[in-house]
């Protein structure tokens, strides 16, 4: 939980693990629960409105996938700069 008011003072140590970033594989396992879910959704779907949805989040949560992947696999994190 994230802690932003608190009484006291806080060391750089607390600041920066209470401020942190996802981690890139954290990013990955996310977006991979997001992708069963929306392909679970997909499967017990009737109408056709609720199909053309799931159909566009399946295909975004899949562009985010290979995208995390291809950064995962070059071994850049999120944030990281290239010089």
């Amino acid at each position: 939980m994230l802690t932003l008011y608190r009484k006291g003072y806080h060391t750089p140590e607390e600041i920066e693990t209470e401020l942190v970033k996802p981690s890139l594989l954290d990013d990955i396992e996310k977006t991979r629960k997001a992708l069963d879910i929306a392909y679970a959704g997909f499967d017990y779907a009737t109408d056709p409105d609720i199909i053309d949805a799931y159909i566009y989040q399946i295909n975004s949560l899949l562009s985010r996938y290979k995208h995390l992947h291809e950064h995962s696999s070059s071994g850049l994190s999120i944030g990281q700069t290239v010089l």
